[in-house]
Order: structure tokens, then sequence, then C-alpha cells
């Protein structure tokens, strides 16, 4: 993978890399369209309203419908969806994890039931890659054995260990089909895990940052540590990571705890809550949350946020907004999400260009600043 440092400030790093469909500029945070959708976006929005040079899919969901040969047929999700920019493809485990009742861990891979009609899978780290070769993703994420926190130190253990034989034979597999003219364009990441525990994380790391993937990244956060625990064990992770490859943290998060993070070394991140919360009728700013549903906005003519310069705040006043949430017209989710996510883009690209003129620390300290201020 083509990866350049284009400046550090302390930890926090501004790089770029380059995939078969974009350049990504970092710090950056990538949307999450699980099943080849942002929700209440499409393709249109997404490429005149926002932006972004990369977003996220979902392995587990989209195998499951409409199905990864049913998306290969339709030109893999680039085709399929009309979004020309990067993929990312989770490899599906923590959905198989966390949404079905009956998971079963074995060496070979995870035995699962459908969340849609109990029908029995079986996920393997090969097949796991040969559902993204036919997805066409950008960057395949490799299946990992993710715990529940808190967790006994044998499972923890149990976990690494794991995770590691799996990236071997993820690794042999990828490199095997390449040879045969398979995923030619398709970079590959491992996923370290550890919970918070600094000994397993570092002995994830370094086991697996020895092996030839294009990137790496730190999973199992964000499922119930505090903040604290979060952030210290991203620092001690970082440590071991190379410096010449992406790093990417799964599933996180607020706007502060990419501030954090980014401070900490960070390049990547993804996480539902700029959607989730949309759709729920909670709105970023970059004076801190706005709960569109309050009355004091019923009659409140300013945007969500002054300072935001997105199609939704220069069009449309916090009232219409509130009147379209309570309503519960379906206009307001799309311009919901289009609000959150240029909130989220654009915190991304301003922490970018404060490290570009080394002035991070600055950036941090106005950051938490303006949080204090009411919206």
């Amino acid at each position: 993978m083509e990866f350049h440092i284009d400046a550090q400030d302390g930890a926090a790093r501004a790089c770029t890399f380059t995939t078969a469909h974009s350049t990504v500029r970092t710090p950056v945070f990538m949307p999450v369209g699980t099943v080849g959708a942002v929700k209440s976006l499409d393709a249109t929005d997404l490429s005149i309203h926002l932006q972004p040079e990369i977003i996220l899919g979902n392995t587990y969901h989209l195998y499951l419908r409409p199905g990864d040969e049913t998306v290969r047929k339709m030109g893999g999700l680039h085709g399929f969806t009309r979004f020309e920019k990067s993929f990312l493809t989770d490899s599906g485990g923590f959905q198989a994890f966390s949404l079905s009742d009956n998971v079963k861990i074995e060496e070979d891979g995870i035995t699962f039931r459908s969340h849609i009609d109990g029908s029995p899978h079986h996920f393997t780290p090969q097949k796991v890659l040969e559902i993204q070769y036919n997805l066409g993703s950008d960057i395949m994420m490799i299946l990992d054995d993710l715990i529940a926190l808190p967790a006994e130190h044998k499972r923890i253990r149990e976990s690494i260990e794991r995770t590691t034989r799996w990236a071997r034979r993820s690794i042999e597999h990828h490199r095997r089909r390449q040879s045969e003219g398979v995923g030619l364009r398709q970079k590959i990441f491992a996923i370290i895990q550890g919970g918070t525990d600094p000994a397993f994380r570092q002995i994830s790391a370094q086991e697996l940052c020895a092996l030839d993937f294009d990137g790496f990244a730190i999973g199992g956060l964000s499922v119930g540590e505090s903040n604290a625990e979060m952030y210290d064990t991203v620092e001690w992770t970082t440590r071991f990571m190379p410096e010449g490859k992406p790093r990417y943290l799964m599933g996180v998060g607020t706007p502060e705890d990419l501030v954090e993070n980014v401070a900490r070394g960070v390049d990547m991140f993804d996480c539902v809550m700029p959607t989730r919360n949309a759709r729920n009728g909670t709105l970023f700013t970059s004076f801190g949350k706005v709960t569109i549903k309050a009355a004091r906005f019923k009659e409140d003519e300013s945007p969500v946020d002054p300072e935001c310069d997105c199609m939704v705040c220069r069009t449309y006043s916090r009232a219409y907004l509130r009147h379209l949430f309570r309503a519960k017209e379906l206009t307001y989710f799309r311009l919901a999400t289009i609000h959150n996510l240029h909130y989220y883009l654009g915190l991304m690209r301003r922490m970018r260009e404060a490290i570009l003129r080394g002035e991070f620390d600055a950036f941090r300290k106005a950051f938490y600043e303006k949080r204090r201020e009411r919206p």
C-alpha cells in the first residue's frame, strides 16, 4: 500500500494513502454503510454533500443479503451502489458474534445463525476473504476472535493466540489468491486484540505486525470499558504498530474520542454514532450535542450550528428540523444524517490541517473550550 506520513505533531499524524479507487488523507472518519448504503443517503448525497474518500461496508450483512455473489455479478460494491470512491469491509466477525443467539467459535472459524432467518453459516478466515473478493472492497479486514469485556485472562490469551493463527491463514490465503490473479487491487488489514490488558495487547500487536499486512486495526474497544481505559490501551498499543502503515481504531466513537485518539497516533475511524444519533434526534455541533426535539427550538430560525457550512445549516432552521423530527417525516433522517456526517468529516479535516501546521495541541484546547459554550 502506498502510504506517506505528511506531518506529525506529537503522536498525531497527517498521512496519505492510495487505494484502487481514491486517495485518502488522514485522520479520516469512514461513514458506515453497513449494507451498501449509509442509512437514509444515496451515492449522490455522498458525492455532492459529503464527499468522503472512503466508507465502510459489512461482510456479514452483505453476505446474508443480497449475497456476495449477487454483489459480484452487479459489478462489486462500486458498481452495485454507484459510490465510486473506496470501500473498507469489516470481516463480519463482530456481527456474527453479537447478532446471533447461538455462536460457536472453533479452531477453523465461527459457526453462527443468521439474524434474518436463523439459517446456519460458518465463517473461516479463508471464506471471509473470498466473500470480500466478491464484494470488491478496497480494504478487507480479516477474521479475528473477539471477546466481550470484562473477560478472564485465560479467554483473552485464547483470543489473541487464535487471532494470530487466523491472521497467518488469512495472509497466506490472500497471497496465494493474488498469485492466481484474485484480489490484486485489494488491501488487507489485521486486527489487534487483547482487551485492556497491556501485556496481551503488546503480544497481539507484535505478533500481527510481524506479518505482511497492508495496515493494522485496534479492535475490541468501545465495548463498555471507560474512556480512560480506551485511551490508555490505544496509547500503549500504537507503540508496537509500524509507523509506515495505516492505524485504524474500529467502532470509535464520539467527537471527543476522535480527538483523543488522533492525539495518540490513530489514522482511521468508523462509528455508527453520527448516523444513529441523527435518526434519534441528536445533532453534533462545534458547541456540543443538540437535542433537536427540545421545545426551545420550536420557533428558532437559526441553523443547527451557526459555524457549519453544510447544506442543511445553509438552508434550514432548527425549527424546521424539529418539526420534521416530531412529525416523523422521512426527510428529517436524510437532513440530520448529512449534517452529522458533515460535522464528523469536517472535524477530521480540521485536525489534519492543525497537524500540518504543527498546531494540534492548540486545536485540541480550542475544541474543548468551544464545547463549554451553549449552542
